[in-house]
């Protein structure tokens, strides 16, 4: 089922170059079977890996496909970032405005967040400063009508005439969010695989997150996030239960859209994920938005040496099976060597 085209297509069989030259007879058969088998003449069966990315994006150029991109939230509030810098050096900064705990010899500083299992409540004010500064700097208002709040309220309130031209702050986005994580009960991953999505539709629909959608298109993002991550996925009935005023219909119908516009592609990969979680860390640190640490007990010190012995001995084990499998050229010198007979 992987080729292009089967052999169903031409009643001769599969056009071999071979099968020409026995019969030269009927070159105008051999013509008709290779113009069928053209790569741009017509539609064909393409493979799922390589429907993952569009055809006119690079993916070198896409930060939600490969792990060498930079995120573009990451490259958007840098702006902001070194303008922060400029209006307060750290040479002017009080030692009392400091809160940033250090190491010393006696003391270790650990957080608990991890890229395994990130904290929650700071993994999402991450996030949603990541939004933030997407719709602070977004370039243009570009945007589709199934995300445009004004055609499809959240709620019965009546929007604003200028809502599309007043930026929410960072502790609106966060209010959002947060409600809808609290909610549905969804996990810190959770918030990162949305702020994936949310990145590769940008990117595939090329549209911009702005006031006037950045409500439904962050919705129809956590709602795919936590249907591909958890085993027990929120229904689109529930979030109805949460946003008294929309409709099952209409989340059925952002969320179809959502997937074409992403084209189906709701594939993270482990690498993807990793940059997103240690940028999103770089975002905090440039914000001053520490995540919470805790001195190193000797409880805790203890439980984190048990799971590193744990470790070891994993890779250990799966050492020694691939020793026995093959043996590398690193491998050899333990060998003895025996002198070679010339006769």
């Amino acid at each position: 089922m992987g080729n292009t085209v089967s052999c169903c297509v031409s009643p001769g069989g599969s056009p071999k170059v071979s099968r020409a030259r026995r019969k030269p007879e009927r070159p105008d058969v051999y013509q008709v079977e290779a113009e069928l088998y053209e790569p741009d003449s017509g539609p064909s069966l393409q493979h799922i890996s390589d429907r993952e990315v569009p055809d006119d994006l690079a993916p070198e150029s896409n930060p939600s496909d490969h792990p060498r991109a930079s995120t573009i939230f990451l490259s958007k509030s840098q702006t902001d970032v070194r303008d922060k810098r400029k209006s307060n050096p750290i040479n002017h900064v009080s030692p009392g405005q400091l809160s940033k705990k250090y190491s010393s010899c006696s003391t270790i500083f650990l957080d608990d967040s991890t890229v395994s299992q990130p904290n929650l409540k700071s993994t999402i004010k991450c996030v949603t400063l990541a939004i933030y500064y997407h719709i602070k700097n977004r370039d243009s208002d570009r945007s589709l009508d199934i995300f445009d709040e004004k055609l499809h309220p959240l709620s019965r309130e009546e929007v604003p005439e200028d809502y599309c031209r007043s930026d929410p702050e960072h502790k609106h986005i966060y209010r959002f969010v947060r409600t809808l994580f609290s909610a549905a009960q969804l996990t810190a991953e959770c918030a990162i695989v949305t702020l994936v999505y949310l990145e590769r539709l940008l990117t595939y629909a090329e549209i911009d997150i702005c006031p006037s959608n950045w409500k439904r298109i962050v919705l129809g993002a956590i709602l795919l996030a936590s249907k591909v991550w958890d085993d027990q996925a929120v229904w689109n009935v529930d979030y109805c239960q949460i946003l008294k005023d929309i409709t099952v219909e209409d989340m059925n119908e952002m969320e179809r859209q959502f997937l074409e516009l992403l084209q189906f592609n709701i594939n993270v990969p482990a690498s993807v994920y990793a940059k997103y979680y240690f940028d999103l860390r770089s975002l905090a640190d440039d914000n001053h938005m520490n995540f919470p640490l805790e001195s190193l007990s000797k409880e805790r010190a203890q439980k984190l040496e048990a799971i590193s012995r744990l470790c070891e001995d994993k890779y250990k084990d799966l050492s020694k099976v691939a020793m026995r499998r093959s043996l590398s050229a690193d491998n050899l010198v333990g060998i003895r060597r025996s002198n070679a007979v010339l006769s």
